[in-house]
């Protein structure tokens, strides 16, 4: 089975499953698992692993239209070395920082490689899943694509200082608070834009046609992206970079632009089927973990 396939049987199999997090009660909960070899670049600091792992899980809290409450991880690696578990504890707890929660502890444990897995808590009365999308509403996206696919490169140019900072991405709790009374559908672009529009479509039985043109890409992609070709691949493709993406109703679009604050850019529209990109389908492809 690939990661899909095994998602989808745990979706059917647990109730509480299936969106970026269970919804329990009043209570949003998700977990996440990061491994040094296909997670973190050589380059990438124990501060930033910090702040990154955390972040993943906290970005998933987001993508329900939750408040964020809090978030453990557990730290597991070969050796246990004072100055790279705590520059880890400081990414935790300021990252949690950035989106008003609290960074409340986890656990240790030796392992053959640098492995973090990272529980995130929530709060909701009204979860924004992934399945109410509507023929006719707007495809919108928050923030910038591309940033972690650049960082990536950057990582293999051996320019680190930039490539953590890139790789320090906020969590869009405040955006996700706001859009949550707007959006009839949301998740996170974790694996990226073109599987998270596909994803979207299939939960919503749905389709979506998306105009490549507007989709914003960040500007640390052209510094890096040797052709056309891969600007877009790593706009659209690659994944890792924790936007929201959601769908509006046209006749909400104005005032949820305007009252919420959110940097929130159009890129299409909700159809009846299919997932097209300037008219041509779109490959259902992004980060596989």
């Amino acid at each position: 089975m690939d990661e899909r396939a095994a998602l989808s049987l745990v979706g059917d199999t647990l109730p509480h499953a299936g969106d970026d997090c269970a919804v329990f009660d009043d209570l949003v909960l998700t977990t996440d698992m990061l491994h040094e070899t296909t997670d973190f670049p050589d380059g990438v600091t124990r501060y930033t692993a910090g702040w990154r792992a955390v972040g993943a899980s906290l970005s998933d809290v987001a993508a329900m239209g939750a408040e964020a409450d809090a978030a453990l991880a557990v730290y597991a690696a070969p050796r246990f070395e004072a100055a790279e578990l705590g520059a880890f504890i400081e990414g935790c707890v300021d990252v949690c920082e950035a989106v008003d929660a609290a960074y409340v502890g986890g656990d240790l444990d030796g392992h053959e490689e640098f492995t973090v897995s990272t529980t995130a808590v929530g709060r909701t009365d009204a979860p924004v899943y992934r399945s109410g999308a509507e023929p006719g509403d707007a495809v919108c996206v928050t923030g910038t694509f591309g940033r972690s696919g650049a960082a990536l490169r950057l990582f293999e140019a051996g320019e680190t200082d930039r490539a953590n900072d890139l790789f320090r991405f906020e969590p869009r709790v405040a955006a996700g608070l706001a859009l949550a009374p707007y959006a009839t559908a949301m998740m996170d672009s974790s694996d990226g834009l073109a599987r998270s529009l596909h994803q979207l479509a299939e939960a919503s039985g749905c389709g979506m046609a998306v105009t490549y043109a507007d989709v914003p890409v960040d500007p640390a992609v052209e510094a890096v992206a040797a052709s056309p070709t891969e600007r877009r691949e790593l706009g659209v493709h690659f994944g890792e970079d924790f936007e929201l993406v959601c769908t509006v109703p046209e006749a909400a679009l104005s005032e949820a632009k305007t009252s919420t604050a959110v940097e929130l850019t159009r890129i299409g529209t909700v159809t009846d089927e299919g997932v097209r990109m300037d008219d041509d389908p779109l490959e259902d492809r992004g980060f596989t973990h």
